[in-house]
């Protein structure tokens, strides 16, 4: 569901959390920013499902479940403020799970940021690949 595929520059490690810092208003903040609630997490110790996701985002699919690449809403304003459709969700298998479980990647479509959940947005970790 997800069009198109994104790439992904390890190298560049923290540059995306650099840009999304600049896209809501540089480093200096502002009484009438929304709160985020955003830390960080290397790539190698995201869980192996977390992996998988992040590997079928960039495949374009097929994904497992129907509710995978829907429009996140950002209901929590945790992540930095965007249009609507910026933010889209993806399933992070949870073993052991009756349901999806709690975990999630979500994607930022301009700047091709990842987050990653393991609470069910209560908070969220900017993926950094270059670690």
């Amino acid at each position: 569901m997800r069009i198109p595929p994104r790439t992904r520059i390890a190298a560049l490690g923290g540059l995306a959390a650099l840009v999304s810092t600049l896209l809501v208003g540089g480093v200096t903040a502002t009484a009438t920013a929304a709160p985020t609630a955003v830390g960080s997490i290397c790539y190698g110790s995201l869980p192996s499902q977390a992996h998988d996701t992040l590997d079928l985002i960039d495949a374009g699919g097929p994904f497992p479940y129907d509710q995978d690449g829907v429009v996140f809403q950002n209901r929590e304003q945790l992540l930095p403020i965007q249009s609507s459709s910026y933010y889209h969700e993806y399933t992070v298998v949870t073993p052991g799970s009756p349901d999806r479980g709690a975990r999630r990647i979500i994607t930022g479509s301009k700047t091709d940021e990842d987050y990653y959940t393991a609470d069910h947005y209560e908070s969220f970790s900017l993926v950094d690949f270059g670690c």
